[in-house]
């Protein structure tokens, strides 16, 4: 699985006057918690880049004073005005403790529904999990080979080892929808097949 390093510094001052400090320099104030303790630190702008403009999942291994810990990222703050980013909140991974995390949904195979003239459409890209930080994984395959015309996969659907699927069973994740293309058809082979009658 990718890992994003970020190297942080430990913050010391707090407040607002302190908080704009590291602003105007570049950087974005930063908290890891979920672990022994809370550690608030702060880290250039840049270095969070490749794990915040991502649809993947990843790792974060968050370099501060000395430490190293291992995160995943749960949540971002963004400026109103500006749209940068100006607050990140990390959970550190402990082995023993289940985290919930969003994990991106890769569809693999060829469905038979679209072979067959339908149109594939994905309704969700991501699920809520909850696991051990051992389980995680980049993404969560489903594989559509079987999904047939006007069917639909759901989330009770994922096989997921070791995981805990958050989101509720039956909402549908995939579904094989007729083309209008094949509507017609179908209308006209009825239609020709009524004529002969």
């Amino acid at each position: 699985m990718k890992t994003v390093t970020i190297e942080g510094q430990l913050r010391t001052e707090f407040g607002k006057k302190a908080t704009n400090q590291i602003r105007s320099q570049e950087s974005v104030p930063g908290v890891i918690y979920g672990g022994a303790k809370e550690i608030n630190f702060a880290a250039s702008a840049k270095a969070f880049k490749p794990l915040v403009y991502t649809s993947e999942f990843q790792l974060a291994e968050v370099k501060v004073d000395g430490n190293t810990y291992k995160c995943i990222l749960k949540d971002m703050q963004f400026d109103k005005v500006t749209d940068t980013l100006i607050h990140v909140d990390l959970l550190e991974l402990v082995d023993d403790k289940k985290v919930i995390a969003t994990l991106p949904i890769k569809y693999t195979g060829n469905s038979i529904g679209v072979k067959n003239g339908g149109k594939l459409v994905l309704k969700m890209k991501a699920v809520k999990v909850k696991t051990l930080p051992k389980y995680l994984k980049e993404n969560i395959e489903v594989d559509i080979t079987n999904l047939e015309l006007n069917a639909n996969l759901r989330i009770e659907d994922i096989k997921a080892d070791h995981m805990e699927i958050m989101n509720s069973p039956r909402i549908p994740i995939a579904s094989v929808v007729m083309t209008r293309q094949l509507k017609q058809e179908e209308t006209a082979a009825a239609q020709a097949a009524s004529a002969k009658k």
